[in-house]
């Protein structure tokens, strides 16, 4: 057939893959769970700052609900300016929110609206990715498990402090979706997007990303050697010294 004379598809071009935390909300709250999941995953880097939203035939069922509940809560995170629409042949929703450079006084007044519950979102966030590792060091990789948990290592290790916090958070979050369980990747992606505001409220410095990567690293090297308690204790390493960060600039 002539190249010339084949047919044209009038869809856009997909947007990223969905992440695996991304699960269908309960029916009762299907508006309010809507902008829920999708403020988490762009909050979380999953969908970029000038990527585009996967098409309504594919986010529609993969969060249960009806394009109609969809449309609604997209024009909530439009109104808000997360998100913008655009028209035509490669039109679609695209993501307008990044994170703001941290300013003075920023993480005083995001820990003070967290109150009491800033060292219990700490210990959480400290079960649950520790959890995962455990988890991960006992299972069987495969080859290709394998390969894709080094390629996020080294995302993160060659990271920018620009980009630091989100390959961050796609390193921790391929740890978690690696065990097979997704109700474990929902929850480390609930427990990383309840400090996503006291993080983007500090400076990344190149220091600690160095440092981090040390930490990462051994991470791996647990994980991979199927030590779970090592894997343990190199992720509760790794997340002390954030809390040590947080402290430390709170002080």
């Amino acid at each position: 057939m002539d190249p010339s004379t084949a047919a044209v598809s009038d869809e856009p071009p997909s947007g990223p893959e969905l992440p695996a935390f991304l699960r269908p909300v309960r029916a009762g709250n299907a508006f309010e769970e809507t902008v829920e999941r999708l403020l988490q995953v762009i909050k979380l880097g999953a969908i970029m700052y000038g990527e585009r939203l996967p098409p309504e035939r594919e986010l529609a069922p993969r969060l249960g609900v009806s394009r109609v509940t969809l449309r609604e809560a997209i024009r909530a995170l439009q109104q808000e300016g997360y998100v913008e629409s655009r028209r035509g042949r490669f039109g679609g929703t695209f993501v307008t929110y990044r994170p703001r450079a941290p300013q003075r006084g920023d993480l005083e007044r995001v820990a003070a609206s967290m109150g009491d519950l800033l060292a219990d979102t700490l210990s959480y966030r400290q079960a649950i990715d520790t959890g995962a590792a455990q988890l991960l060091a006992v299972n069987e990789l495969s080859e290709e498990q394998k390969a894709r948990l080094t390629r996020s290592l080294e995302e993160v290790t060659l990271a920018t402090p620009q980009d630091y916090r989100r390959l961050d958070v796609r390193f921790h979050l391929t740890i978690a979706e690696l065990t097979g369980s997704s109700l474990l990747a929902e929850a480390c992606a609930n427990a990383r997007v309840r400090v996503t505001d006291l993080l983007n409220a500090i400076p990344v410095l190149q220091r600690n990303v160095e440092h981090a990567a040390v930490q990462h690293a051994a991470i791996v090297d647990a994980v991979l050697a199927g030590d779970p308690e090592a894997a343990r204790r190199a992720v509760a390493e790794h997340l002390d010294g954030t809390g040590a960060l947080l402290r430390g600039f709170l002080a």
